[in-house]
């Protein structure tokens, strides 16, 4: 009976948590082949420490109209620096805005969005719109005019710049401020040597981050003997499936946002 291998490329503590939800998921379903589940953390987050930070972080609030968190890394980074509740940062309670659920259990676990008088959350109720496009279309539906608004954006070094330059062409002032940085997978991290034994035509890449693929393309060729033509991938967005096809996937699954809609997938594959 062959072994099949899901590889997961998260960082290493949200990896933890989709492994065990792929896991306990293998074993309610009537799969009886083995499985092998690797964790291949491509990227890791790296959150910014420093006093100057805390104090534009909490000046740039002070004003804002709209506080906007590209990922569950960004709500994580701005709480550990500025140890406060939300709702103290200024005189009006600033709404928030994210993109996927991830992000709201990430908000509901520092208390945003709980509180007696519940902070307003934006988030696309779609899950199959959990992007930076579905947030606009729901940031829409508040009719306000942009051009009175302060919006800031939370996020890491890089990344998409699609919906902070949507905000500026609707007339909003917009201050993205990066809290965290991405740093790649050293090459001699035992975790490569445990890809590399792996046959790639039995294995199924999680993928869910295209600056992660990206490194991944650019080391591939070095690190494994068979060619990625021969794996399979699965991606929860279309840029991130784009992203896969253009270093090589041989087949590209793309499946709605959340850890859910993946491993239903997954399954299916197995």
């Amino acid at each position: 009976m062959s072994t099949k291998t899901i590889v997961i490329t998260r960082p290493s503590g949200q990896a933890r948590q989709q492994v065990e939800l792929l896991q306990k998921a293998i074993q309610r379903s009537d799969i009886i082949s083995p499985v092998n589940i690797i964790s291949l953390p491509l990227l890791t987050i790296v959150p910014k420490e420093n006093e100057q930070l805390v104090d534009h972080i909490a000046s740039a609030l002070k004003d804002a109209d709209l506080a906007i968190f590209v990922s569950p890394n960004a709500i994580e980074s701005v709480m550990r620096l500025l140890k406060r509740d939300w709702q103290n940062f200024s005189m009006k309670t600033i709404p928030v805005g994210v993109m996927g659920g991830s992000s709201r259990l990430a908000l509901n676990n520092h208390g945003i969005g709980l509180e007696e008088v519940p902070t307003q959350v934006l988030m696309p109720k779609d899950s199959g719109r959990w992007d930076s496009e579905g947030l606009w279309q729901e940031l829409q539906k508040l009719g306000w005019d942009w051009a009175t608004k302060k919006i800031v954006i939370f996020k890491g070094d890089g990344g998409r710049e699609w919906l902070a330059d949507t905000l500026k062409n609707a007339g909003a002032t917009v201050e993205a401020i990066s809290t965290y940085t991405r740093i790649p997978l050293d090459l001699d991290h035992p975790a490569w040597q445990s890809v590399r034994d792996i046959n790639l035509s039995a294995s199924l890449w999680i993928l869910t981050s295209s600056e992660a693929v990206r490194y991944l393309g650019s080391v591939a060729k070095d690190q494994f003997v068979q060619s990625l033509n021969l794996a399979h991938a699965i991606c929860p967005h279309d840029n991130i499936a784009d992203t896969a096809q253009a270093i090589g996937f041989g087949e590209v699954f793309i499946t709605e946002p959340g850890d859910e809609a993946m491993i239903k997938v997954a399954l299916a594959w197995l």
